[in-house]
């Protein structure tokens, strides 16, 4: 039944799109159908996944086979650890607190290798090849996307924000620079497989169904990154009305043990990179709430950088159907995942109790959370299309900064169109 919380989130649905118009390139060029058709495709898509019960016990079986994923890396990382991978059985002493099991390095990195080897062996065996063909196809008919663009959009749904636009890297010098702002808009808007199993064994022990909202909040935020972007960028008529074009090619492998290799040896680069960023930019947020510390207290309270971006972005939680008691928080975990990282933020989301946050609060947050968008993405998608596309760097320079603040805000879109759906769907 809609409540007064639905109304609110849907105050944030129109905030969002507002902000975005702000920020377009051409103002008069709003494309109403294409926001429309996104909007009606994310409630569509939630109220299949959750509302309909042969979908609903489809994603169940998803999920237990993410958590089956996260068992079984648990059970090789144990094999490894031992007991520093957190498995309670071979624990050698008392424990007094449980919570500390959980070590980042040991429970959470060695998923992402073990997910990064097997989408390389389902690549392989042409399972991911079809999927991401046929989200490929939703994405040309509903949205008016060329073949290239939506078979990268598509991609990086399950793949990431790099690995996406690699299976057009033939194409990308001849895309038009909407289709371009697109696809890295699009980059930081979704999350890869790999993360997405990570995310679900962070939360997996506050959330119920964790694995549920985390794919579904991978996949919903797709079509709202398409449709925000082309408020930001408006489509380039001349350019993408000159004729489709087919994409071919993409990573192969020689055999499946050369896929779960070279799967292993992606993971290894991907998780290197995920803990070094993540202690360079706790670091570097330490420092700075070492700076502000010694800054004169404001309400009895010192400063912080949390507590900053908490003032900030607490309207914006607010509008996403965030309860306003809970929108500090809600605004906090925002920036944290805006300047450190979403898995920061995840882990932080992870690790509040149950009684400091409520559980529609955490719902909306997964959502608003599930995305690449933060500063650490910048760069890697700098150097990345530096790689891929060397002659259009000074154009990725120029959109990239834009390009985060739309996947940032597509994750706030999704999570208040979750937000204005029915309590009664999720239950």
């Amino acid at each position: 039944m809609f409540q007064g919380e639905n109304a609110q989130s849907l105050f944030g649905v129109g905030l969002v799109l507002a902000l975005c118009w702000l920020m377009s390139e051409d103002r008069r060029r709003f494309p109403w159908k294409l926001v429309a058709g996104a909007l009606a495709v994310q409630a569509l898509l939630v109220m299949a996944l959750f509302g309909q019960p042969s979908v609903r016990q489809a994603v169940a079986f998803v999920s237990q086979g993410v958590e089956g994923l996260a068992a079984g890396s648990e059970a090789g990382a144990s094999f490894v650890f031992g007991f520093l991978a957190g498995a309670p059985d071979h624990q050698p002493y008392p424990l007094s607190n449980r919570g500390a099991l959980f070590v980042f390095a040991f429970r959470v990195l060695p998923v992402v290798l073990v997910v990064c080897a097997l989408a390389a062996l389902l690549w392989h065996w042409r399972i991911l090849r079809w999927i991401t063909q046929g989200f490929g196809l939703v994405f040309r008919r509903l949205f008016g996307l060329r073949g290239a663009p939506a078979l990268a959009t598509a991609a990086t749904i399950f793949m990431g924000q790099i690995e996406g636009p690699i299976f057009i890297r033939n194409y990308l010098e001849s895309l038009s620079r909407s289709e371009l702002f697109l696809l890295i808009a699009v980059g930081m808007s979704c999350v890869s497989g790999s993360t997405m199993v990570a995310y679900v064994t962070i939360l997996h022990d506050v959330l119920p169904n964790a694995a549920a909202h985390v794919l579904t909040a991978s996949i919903i935020s797709a079509p709202a990154g398409v449709a925000l972007a082309r408020i930001v960028v408006p489509r380039d008529p001349v350019v993408e009305a000159a004729g489709d074009v087919s994409p071919s090619g993409g990573k192969t492998y020689d055999s499946s043990v050369d896929a779960v290799m070279k799967g292993t040896l992606d993971g290894m680069q991907i998780s290197f990179n995920m803990a070094a960023t993540l202690i360079v930019f706790v670091a570097l947020t330490a420092l700075l709430n070492g700076l502000l510390a010694g800054l004169p207290a404001v309400g009895g309270r010192p400063q912080a950088g949390e507590r900053a971006f908490g003032l900030l972005f607490s309207p914006l939680a607010w509008s996403l159907g965030v309860p306003w008691r809970d929108a500090s928080a809600a605004g906090t975990l925002l920036g944290v995942k805006l300047v450190l990282t979403e898995f920061t933020a995840f882990i932080r989301l992870g690790a509040t109790p149950a009684a400091d946050l409520a559980p529609r609060t955490r719902v909306i947050m997964t959502y608003a959370l599930c995305g690449y968008a933060n500063i650490a993405s910048v760069g890697i998608n700098v150097a990345g299309y530096n790689v891929l596309a060397p002659h259009r760097r000074a154009e990725v320079i120029g959109l990239v900064w834009k390009a985060m603040a739309v996947g940032f805000l597509a994750t706030c879109l999704a999570a208040a169109v979750v937000g204005a759906m029915p309590a009664a769907l999720f239950g």
